[in-house]
């Protein structure tokens, strides 16, 4: 496989590349490169062991792949808190809100089912530097003193924990979504559950597809990457507008009421404007790579909004958001980063704010979505 940890952690085909021994050691070896870095709060834990919050997309693969994962984490002497089937940018939020000192996210995102992957994330829900990801390579297979008896993690499951990230996501938008109809595709992944419910609770009506996930079809013919059932509801239902996650819910698509995509530079478009009417668009500026579209960058201009490019890749807009002290930013794929609300991208949180937007203006998405030619 190469280096191992790619720009969005370890990736493979399950039981082929990432194998239940490689996902062990890999928790074995992140537990010592965190700790040793002194990225553990030790008073959290019991008897003062660390904390680790673990969450997974649906996968099949998923649930060998999480028992390593608690395996490796527990022996190593970090206690885990097992919170089943969640999006990562859930995972995340929950890292920090319950003050664990790391996390870490099975899923491979918008790929097919047999491929799954392994993200680390460090105390307050961000991504491993690179330096640190080196670190645990290096560490792979060296030897460790284990510990024992009373001394060992212990692990527990922290399924309710799904409402408190529902509960955050509506804390983050004023007004409600009443009389707006939507269709979620949720890609049979992570967002099955929670999504639909977040939407509900801010008072849409909501329709979905996608949400019946048997651990083998994730983003088969569904989700962001596959719009095409999604627009074909939307128009047959007559429905406001339609969304679409993927397979990890860190990212989202819509599709207006006559069927049209609105892809990531649209969305970011339609907040960034919002935003900076209401005076909340840090410094007037977004951040986006350099594969955004010409008309993303001449409606930011025409607005008076300054825009920043990176490379591919939502990490370098988080690097650039980070160094600057910007709030809004993302990819045209549908990766949106609202810093203000949350560490990495959030397709449901993305979906709330656009939504918001729409109830709010009491305009459709595709003339809110046509401030970008």
């Amino acid at each position: 496989m190469g280096r191992l940890f790619g720009t969005d952690g370890v990736r493979g085909v399950a039981g082929r590349d990432l194998t239940a021994e490689l996902a062990m050691d890999l928790s074995v070896a992140a537990a010592h490169a965190l700790g040793d870095a002194g990225a553990f709060n030790a008073s959290v834990g019991r008897r003062g062991r660390p904390v680790a919050v673990v969450g997974r997309d649906p996968r099949a693969s998923g649930e060998f792949l999480e028992a390593a994962v608690v395996a490796g984490l527990a022996s190593s002497g970090v206690d885990v808190l097992r919170l089943g089937v969640l999006p990562t940018p859930a995972v995340a939020y929950l890292t920090t809100a319950l003050g664990a000192d790391m996390g870490v996210m099975i899923s491979a995102s918008h790929n097919p089912a047999p491929d799954n992957g392994i993200k680390f994330l460090t105390r307050g829900g961000y991504k491993l530097p690179d330096a640190v990801e080196n670190e645990i390579e290096e560490r792979l297979g060296a030897k460790w003193d284990r510990p024992v008896g009373a001394d060992v993690g212990r692990v527990r499951e922290a399924y309710g924990e799904a409402d408190r990230y529902v509960s955050h996501l509506l804390s983050t938008v004023s007004g409600r979504l009443d009389g707006l109809n939507i269709v979620l595709d949720c890609a049979h992944g992570a967002a099955h559950v929670v999504a639909p419910e977040a939407l509900r609770r801010a008072g849409a009506t909501v329709e979905t597809i996608g949400t019946r996930p048997d651990g083998l079809n994730i983003n088969a013919g569904c989700g962001s990457t596959h719009l095409d059932k999604l627009q074909q509801v939307v128009v047959s239902r007559g429905a406001d507008l339609g969304i679409a996650y993927d397979g990890d819910a860190d990212r989202c698509l819509a599709v207006s009421h006559t069927g049209e995509v609105v892809d990531g530079d649209q969305i970011m478009a339609v907040l960034a404007t919002s935003m900076h009417a209401e005076g909340k668009l840090v410094g007037d500026t977004v951040v986006a790579t350099v594969m955004s579209n010409l008309g993303f960058k001449i409606a930011m201009r025409n607005a008076g909004i300054d825009v920043i490019e990176t490379a591919v890749g939502d990490r370098y807009v988080l690097e650039a958001m980070r160094a600057g002290g910007y709030n809004l930013g993302g990819e045209q794929s549908g990766h949106v980063l609202l810093l203000d609300h949350a560490t990495t991208g959030d397709g449901l949180l993305t979906s709330l704010h656009l939504l918001s937007v729409v109830a709010r203006t009491g305009k459709p998405l595709a003339e809110l979505a046509s401030v970008m030619t």
